[in-house]
C-alpha cells in the first residue's frame, strides 16, 4: 500500500515534469535550468523505484521525449530513439560499469567509447543510395517531425555521403548545435529588436531546426555532430569507435575528444579530462557519454523502454550558484539600448567568479520578478554571459526593492525613449559617450575591421580623455598620441598605429557589419556588399532594390534606409573616408588577401626570422596573435615550443611547422614570398604539415 503522501507527491511530480517537457521539447523556451529538472526528474524515479504501483506508462519516466507538433507531417524512425540514463557523479558511473559486467557475466573491464556530450538538438538523418532523402527531430522516440527541408541548411550536414561504397540505407544520428560564439551574436540581435533572448544554445538551434520558414534555419549557422546510426549492420563495421571513424569518412563531422577507454578508470579519467577543458569548447556540453564500444555487446545488452543498458551520460557539474542581488545597474549599448545587469555578491560558477548578470531587458526582468536584495539561481554555460535564471522565493525578507527603468540615460542623462512594438528602451543621446565606446569596441571588433589591441580599457581612456570623439578620430591617432596612456608604451603605441593602418584597407562587407546597422549582422552585411559592391552604391539604393538582396526583408530594409538617409550618419561616413579609410569590393577582398580574417600564433624558434613571418601573414590579409585561443586558426611551431603548443592541442587548434607554414603561404598564391623579400629574405621550398 503507497501512502496517500507520497502518491500526490509523485503526482505533482509527473504534472510539473509534463508541464516542463512540454516547455523544452515543444515550445524551445525552458524556465528552469536542466539540472533542476534532472533533480525533479531523480525524485520520481526514486519514488517509483521505491513504490513500483506509482509507475504508468504515461509517466514522464517512461518517456523519450515530446509528441511531435502536428505542423510537421510524423515520419516514423527505422529504430527508436531512445534517451540516455544520467550518471551524476563518479558513484553512479561505477554502478552503470558494474551493472554492463554483470549482464555481460564479466568480471574483466569493459571496453568503452567515450565522447563529449553535446547540448542540443537530437535528429535521424536517413540516407538512400548515398543520398539525404529525410531528416527528423527525434519526437517521442518512435516518432518525430520531418524537417528535411531545414535540416538541408544545414552545411555541416552532407547531402550525399562521400566514400566509394557508401551503404543502401542508413540511419545517422547526431545533434544540430550552434556555436556560443554565434549564440552569443543571435541574442544580441534578438535584444537589439525589442524581442525576448534565447535561454540556451540548444533551444535557440531547436526553435531553428523546427522553423516552418527553412530561410530562418539558414541564418541560425547551425552545425550538426554526428554520434550513431540506427541501423549499425549497414555501416560495416563492429564497434562504435570504429562507426565515429567511418561516420567521419562519409564527410559527417564527429568529436574530436573521443577516446577508447579500456576499463572503468580509464573512461572515468577521459570525462575528468573533458570537463576540464569544457571552458574552452566552442559548444556547449553538459557531460560525457559513455558507450561499450562492442556492437555486439551493446546488442546483448539491450534496452528499457525509454534508454539503452549500454550507454550512460556522465553529467557534469551544473554551471550554476545561489548569490545574491546587490544592486541592479542600467547598462548602455553601441544602439543606445538601455538594458538591467545584476550586480551581484561574487560566487564560484563553474570555476570562475562572476560578480554581474545579465537580466537581458526590462519585460525579461519584470517576468522573472527579481528585485535588488533577491537570492537567485545564476546560470554560466561556457563562455556565454552569465544570466540571472530566477529567484528564490523562500528566502525573502521583505526588504527587497524593484528596480525602475531610468527616465534618463545613466552614463549621458539624456532622455530614454521606448519605440513603440519593442521592450528595449533606448536613450536618445547623440554624443553619449557609453554608445561611442561600445561603438568603437565593435568597429574595431575581429569580425568588423579587427583591430588589434585595441581593448575595452583602451577604448575608455581614449573616449574619457577626448582623443576619440567618433570612429572617424581612430584613423587619426598618432605613437604620440597613445604612448602617454595607461598600460602602453612606445612599442603598444607603434603596434596598434601599425594596426590601424592595416585596417584602412577595410573589405567592403566588414565596413558593413563594423557600422552596426540594426538588424545588420555579419551575414547580411557580406550579403549586402556582394549585391551592391560599393558602398555608395548601398547608401542611395531604395527600398525597392534591398529587398532583391537575400536574406534583407521589409524591416531590415527600412532599417539600412533609416541609418543612410541620416544626416549625422553620412556625415561620420565621410568623415571616416577623410581619415583615408579605403572600402574594398568583395573581388578586391577576395583576390589581394587570402588570408582574411585567419589568425596565427608561433611558438618556438624559427629559421625564418619572426618580424619576416609576421609580415608574410600580414601582407595576406591575416593577423598574428600573441596567444591561442579556441578563436586561433593555426599554431606555427617551431623549435622548443612553449606552453602555447600544449594550449593549441588542447583546444584542438591545427599545428604547422615551419615548412608547413611556407607551404601553406605558397598555396594561397606566393604573394606571402613577396612579402618575406620585402623583409629581407626568399622564402624556400614546400614542406609538411604537423
Amino acid at each position: 500500500m503507497v501512502p496517500e503522501a507520497l502518491r500526490r507527491r509523485a503526482e505533482e511530480l509527473r504534472r510539473e515534469l509534463d508541464y516542463h517537457n512540454h516547455r523544452y521539447y515543444v515550445l524551445d523556451a525552458p524556465v528552469i535550468p536542466d539540472a533542476e529538472y534532472d533533480s525533479l526528474l531523480r525524485e520520481l524515479v526514486g519514488l517509483e523505484a521505491a513504490h513500483p504501483g506509482l509507475r504508468g506508462p504515461d509517466s514522464p519516466t517512461q518517456r523519450v521525449g515530446a509528441p511531435p507538433l502536428e505542423a510537421f507531417r510524423r515520419v516514423e524512425h527505422l529504430r527508436p530513439m531512445l534517451s540516455l540514463d544520467n550518471a551524476m557523479d563518479e558513484i553512479g558511473l561505477r554502478e552503470f560499469d558494474d551493472r554492463v559486467r554483470r549482464l555481460l557475466g564479466t568480471e574483466g573491464p569493459v571496453v568503452y567509447a567515450c565522447e563529449p556530450k553535446f547540448d542540443g538538438l537530437a535528429v535521424e538523418l536517413v540516407y538512400e543510395g548515398g543520398r539525404l532523402v529525410r531528416g527528423a527531430t527525434r519526437g517521442d522516440g518512435r516518432e518525430g517531425e520531418d524537417v528535411t527541408a531545414n535540416l538541408r541548411t544545414v552545411r555541416s550536414i552532407p547531402l550525399r555521403l562521400q566514400g566509394e561504397a557508401p551503404p543502401g540505407a542508413v540511419d545517422v544520428r547526431g545533434e544540430v548545435v550552434m556555436r556560443l560564439e554565434d549564440f552569443r551574436r543571435l541574442n544580441q540581435d534578438q535584444l537589439e529588436k525589442g524581442e525576448t533572448p534565447f535561454a540556451n544554445p540548444r533551444n535557440a538551434a531547436a526553435g531553428a531546426v523546427r522553423q516552418l520558414d527553412s530561410g530562418v534555419t539558414a541564418r541560425r549557422r547551425l552545425e550538426f555532430f554526428a554520434y550513431g546510426v540506427g541501423l549499425w549492420e549497414a555501416a560495416g563495421v563492429r564497434t562504435q569507435s570504429e562507426l565515429l571513424e567511418r561516420l567521419g569518412e562519409w564527410g559527417f563531422r564527429v568529436s574530436r575528444e573521443r577516446a577508447v577507454a579500456r576499463g572503468l578508470e580509464e573512461a572515468l579519467a577521459h570525462c575528468r579530462r573533458v570537463e576540464a577543458l569544457r571552458d574552452g569548447f566552442p559548444y556547449e556540453i553538459d557531460g560525457c557519454v559513455v558507450k561499450v564500444d562492442s556492437l555486439l555487446q551493446q546488442e546483448e545488452l539491450g534496452q528499457r523502454s525509454r534508454s539503452p543498458r549500454w550507454a550512460v551520460a556522465y553529467k557534469f557539474a551544473p554551471l550554476q550558484a545561489v548569490t545574491r542581488v546587490l544592486d541592479v545597474q542600467w547598462s548602455v549599448g553601441r544602439t543606445g539600448a538601455i538594458t538591467p545587469v545584476a550586480v551581484l555578491e561574487p560566487a564560484r560558477v563553474g570555476g570562475v567568479t562572476v560578480s554581474r548578470a545579465t537580466l537581458h531587458n526590462p519585460e525579461e526582468l519584470a517576468r522573472k520578478g527579481v528585485l535588488v536584495g533577491d537570492w537567485v539561481v545564476v546560470q554560466r554555460a561556457g563562455d556565454v554571459i552569465p544570466e540571472v535564471v530566477r529567484f528564490l522565493p523562500e528566502k525573502r525578507t521583505g526588504q527587497e526593492r524593484p528596480s525602475e527603468v531610468p527616465a534618463q540615460c545613466p552614463v549621458c542623462g539624456a532622455h530614454v525613449e521606448k519605440p513603440e512594438g519593442e521592450v528595449v528602451p533606448r536613450c536618445s543621446g547623440l554624443n553619449c559617450p557609453a554608445q561611442l565606446k561600445a561603438r568603437l569596441r565593435h568597429f574595431a571588433s575581429r569580425r568588423a575591421l579587427d583591430v588589434d589591441g585595441l581593448g575595452e580599457k583602451l577604448v575608455d581612456q581614449l573616449v574619457e580623455r577626448r582623443l576619440v570623439r567618433d570612429v572617424a578620430d581612430l584613423f587619426r591617432l598618432t605613437e604620440g598620441d597613445l604612448a602617454p596612456l595607461e598600460r602602453m608604451a612606445e612599442k603598444s603605441a607603434r603596434n596598434l598605429v601599425r594596426a590601424l593602418d592595416r585596417a584602412r584597407r577595410a573589405p567592403l562587407g566588414r565596413f558593413l557589419y563594423g557600422l552596426g546597422i540594426r538588424h545588420v549582422g555579419e551575414a547580411t552585411a557580406q550579403a549586402l556588399a556582394r549585391h551592391f559592391g560599393t558602398l555608395a552604391g548601398l547608401m542611395d539604393a531604395p527600398e525597392g532594390a534591398l529587398l532583391q538582396v537575400p536574406d534583407v526583408g521589409p524591416e531590415v530594409s527600412r532599417s539600412i534606409r533609416s541609418f543612410f538617409e541620416e544626416p549625422h550618419n553620412r556625415e561620420a561616413i565621410r568623415q571616416m573616408l577623410a581619415a583615408g579609410l579605403e572600402l574594398r569590393s568583395p573581388v578586391e577582398a577576395a583576390s589581394g588577401r587570402p588570408l582574411e580574417g585567419r589568425s596565427f600564433v608561433f611558438t618556438g624558434g624559427l629559421e625564418m626570422p619572426r618580424e619576416q613571418a609576421k609580415a608574410a601573414v600580414e601582407a595576406l590579409g591575416g593577423r598574428v596573435a600573441t596567444s591561442v585561443s579556441k578563436k586561433t586558426d593555426f599554431v606555427v611551431v617551431g623549435e622548443d615550443p612553449g606552453s602555447k603548443a600544449d594550449k593549441a592541442r588542447e583546444l584542438g587548434v591545427p599545428a604547422l611547422d615551419e615548412a608547413g607554414f611556407r607551404e601553406l603561404l605558397e598555396q594561397v598564391g606566393g604573394k606571402g614570398a613577396s612579402a618575406a623579400e620585402e623583409a629581407g629574405e626568399t622564402l624556400p621550398a614546400r614542406g609538411g604539415a604537423v
